[in-house]
């Protein structure tokens, strides 16, 4: 078929998908699963190849991130149970103090807590924030607004276990240690860097208290912190904090190491064992459940486990239509299409999925729909060009970051509950986590330089 055609055909789909999504609410899995269909079907691949692409296209993803996505969970799950989080905010302000804290929140943000779902991280930490805005300076809850917003979204797509992160690498095939390090080395200096400019960005004049919060009274700033669901049990005891939190660090440690000996060309036959992200993850769910039983009982992880598998259901479903794309795309050829359009550099393609990501994030809303979706059409192109997957990954992340507004859920959670007016959310959200997302395909950059 013409090139014209094959383009035309995939953007038109794509904007239907946006348009079904936005304009009529369809939820984003079927509205994705139809995208996929409807391109198999007018670019020729016909009936039965489209539905067998999209099966396997679901079962390759899933068979690579599922399990993994399902670890996460179970983990966030059971920490969210045993309050884990609150303790964590207090021991952070004790320990980093005033001037350390943004940083200490945003990196532990990004990185290992991003087993738990964003929402319920906002909710249980967010009384903590405002307690800690006040002691930052006139622009504290500025500086808190676009800590949380920054840590929480970079974590999500690029931070391995966040689950868009997860996804990303089962849908390009990048081994998990290696998205963990890459995903590490983009979202540490990020985060920091984002931070620092938009807090002196902030102490400059950018941040306005009398327009930026709205006039609240909460009767919550001085009760005790959130308790997880469930209520409390007479044999409750307050585990330390550290070993709540052993089992997943300990599981990430095993993975990072494991793919720094893959990459050095070492074999230890019982690193790859325990250093499979497989294992990891399952030992640190059974440690993590032996030592919440310990603390809170077996009713109460019983029922966390059952409330995180509940909601991560969209997650796996759309974590797997995301393949589906990606596999009815493989099968067509758009791929040999958009590989006239890249020149010889590498980052020709670099910029085009950040582009698209972004495009996308401005027009749905969803951080991880968006770099599925651009991952995935990007993916064929990847694997003929010899591109390395792990800069596709990281670049549809960083481009999904791009405008975070009104669309998005998490920014009006973040709004709401973080004490900011519409404009102040516009500039701590929007603002801060856009040019954390111009700021990431920066580092992505660097690190393909360094890869070449």
């Amino acid at each position: 078929m013409p090139e014209w055609y094959t383009l035309g055909v995939v953007a038109l789909v794509i904007a239907a998908v946006v348009v079904v999504i936005v304009r009529f609410r369809v939820n984003p899995v079927i509205a994705l699963a139809l995208g996929a269909a409807a391109i198999g079907l007018l670019t020729g691949l016909g009936p039965v190849d489209t539905v067998s692409a999209m099966t396997q296209g679901f079962g390759d993803v899933m068979m690579e991130a599922g399990i993994l996505i399902g670890w996460g969970v179970l983990i966030g799950a059971m920490l969210n149970e045993l309050g884990a989080i609150t303790r964590l905010v207090e021991s952070l302000m004790r320990v980093f103090g005033r001037r350390g804290i943004p940083y200490a929140l945003g990196l532990s943000l990004a990185t290992y807590l991003q087993t738990v779902f964003v929402d319920v991280l906002i909710v249980i930490a967010a009384p903590l924030a405002r307690r800690i805005a006040p002691r930052l300076g006139r622009v504290g809850t500025g500086i808190v607004g676009v800590t949380f917003a920054v840590g929480l979204e970079m974590g999500i797509v690029m931070m391995v276990p966040g689950f868009a992160a997860v996804a990303l690498a089962g849908l390009l095939g990048v081994p998990l240690g290696v998205m963990m390090l890459g995903g590490f080395a983009v979202v540490a200096p990020t985060v920091v860097l984002t931070i620092l400019l938009m807090s002196l960005f902030f102490r400059l004049g950018f941040w306005n208290p009398e327009r930026d919060e709205p006039v609240v009274v909460r009767d919550d700033d001085e009760a005790p912190a959130p308790q997880a669901a469930g209520g409390g049990e007479p044999d409750e005891k307050e585990q330390p904090l550290l070993l709540l939190f052993a089992p997943m660090l300990v599981a990430l440690a095993l993975i990072a190491a494991q793919a720094v000996l893959s990459v050095a060309g070492i074999e230890v036959p019982v690193m790859q064992f325990l250093g499979s992200p497989i294992i990891a993850l399952l030992l640190a769910v059974i440690a993590t459940g032996i030592t919440g039983r310990a603390a809170v009982g077996s009713k109460r992880i019983e029922n966390a486990v059952v409330k995180g598998f509940q909601d991560g259901g969209q997650i796996f479903l759309l974590t797997g239509i995301g393949g589906s794309l990606a596999a009815v795309i493989a099968k067509g050829d758009l791929g040999a299409v958009l590989q006239g359009y890249f020149s010889a550099t590498a980052f020709a393609p670099i910029l085009l999925v950040w582009a698209m990501a972004a495009v996308l994030h401005i027009a749905v809303g969803s951080v991880t729909l968006s770099a599925i979706t651009a991952a995935g059409i990007i993916a064929p192109v990847a694997h003929t060009r010899g591109l390395d997957p792990l800069l596709i990954a990281l670049a549809a992340g960083s481009g999904a970051l791009f405008c975070i507004h009104v669309t998005s859920n998490t920014f009006w959670l973040l709004q709401s509950f973080l004490d900011q007016s519409v404009r102040g959310a516009l500039k701590t959200v929007t603002v801060g986590v856009s040019l954390a997302s111009v700021i990431a395909l920066g580092m992505t950059l660097l690190i393909s330089l360094a890869l070449s």
